[in-house]
C-alpha cells in the first residue's frame, strides 16, 4: 500500500482525480486528492493575493496535518512548478515526485518563462483584457489547446474550469535544487496529442536522466485515461517504495 498526493493543474480541482483516486484506492492504497486556493470546489477563495506561494503552502500544510509520510507527490501541468519548493519544505515526507504532463521550473523562473513566448504573451493579454488585470479567465478555448475531444468529457470539464490568478504563472520559484533532485523522480508525456507547450519541460526531464514514460493520450490524461494513469502509478511506487505502514 502506498501513499499518493495527487495535485491537479491549472483551472481545475481536486475533483478531476476522480476516477485516479477510486481505481488507487479500491487497490488499497492512500490517496489524498487537494484542491489549490482558488481553484475547484475552492474558487470562492479566489483573490488577487492567490500565488504559487500560496499554493506550495497548501501541499506543505496537507502534509503536515494528515502527518503524511513516504508519499508519491503527483503534479499535474502547472503544479509541476510546485516541485522544487515543496521538496524543500517538506522531503522527509517524500518517496518520489511523478511529474504528469507538468511544466518543469528551475530556481527563479516562473511558468511562463517555460512557456513558449506566444503562449505567455495570450495569457498576460487574457488577464489584462478580460481578467481584471490579475486573472486567466477560464473558457472552453483551454480543452482545444490541452486535447479534450470526447464531447462527454468536454461537458463533465468545461463548466468546471475555474480562472487561474495570474501571479500563479508570473512568481518565480525559489528553492535549493538539490531538494528537488535529490528524490527519485518521474516524468509522463502525453503523445495524442502532444502539447507543445511542454517540449522544453520534457527536455529538461531527458537531459536530467529522470525516468519518462509514454501515454497515448491528450494534456487531461487523469481525466481521459485514468486507469492507465493509475496502473502507471502504481508500477511507480512499488520502484521506487518505500509503502505505506513500513518503518524505514
Amino acid at each position: 500500500m502506498a501513499t499518493f498526493v495527487l495535485v491537479h493543474g491549472a483551472m481545475h480541482g481536486g475533483w478531476c482525480w476522480r476516477e485516479v483516486g477510486r481505481i488507487l484506492r479500491a487497490d488499497g492504497h492512500v490517496v489524498h486528492t487537494p484542491t489549490l486556493t482558488g481553484q475547484g470546489d475552492r474558487r470562492r477563495s479566489l483573490t488577487p493575493d492567490v500565488g504559487v506561494a500560496t499554493h506550495i503552502h497548501d501541499v506543505s500544510e496537507l502534509l503536515w496535518f494528515e502527518d503524511l509520510h513516504d508519499v508519491h507527490l503527483v503534479l499535474h501541468s502547472y503544479a509541476g512548478v510546485l516541485a522544487g519548493p515543496v521538496a524543500e519544505a517538506s522531503g522527509d515526507r517524500l518517496a518520489s515526485v511523478v511529474l504528469l504532463g507538468a511544466f518543469v521550473a528551475d530556481p527563479g523562473q516562473c511558468l511562463l518563462d517555460v512557456e513558449p513566448a506566444a503562449t505567455a504573451a495570450r495569457y498576460r493579454e487574457l488577464a489584462a483584457s478580460a481578467g481584471d488585470g490579475w486573472r486567466v479567465p477560464a473558457s472552453e478555448r483551454f480543452l482545444d489547446q490541452w486535447g479534450v475531444t470526447d464531447p462527454a468529457l468536454r461537458a463533465l470539464v468545461g463548466p468546471r474550469l475555474t480562472d487561474f490568478p495570474l501571479s500563479c504563472a508570473t512568481d518565480p520559484v525559489v528553492f535549493d535544487p538539490a531538494a528537488r533532485d535529490g528524490l527519485p523522480t518521474a516524468y509522463v508525456r502525453h503523445t495524442a496529442p502532444a502539447l507543445a507547450s511542454l517540449a522544453a519541460s520534457e527536455r529538461a526531464a531527458s537531459e536530467r536522466g529522470w525516468d519518462v514514460h509514454e501515454l497515448a493520450c491528450g494534456h487531461d490524461m487523469m481525466l481521459e485515461a485514468p486507469e492507465p494513469v493509475a496502473d502507471l502509478l502504481t508500477a511507480w511506487s512499488d520502484r521506487t517504495g518505500p509503502v505505506a505502514g513500513d518503518s524505514a
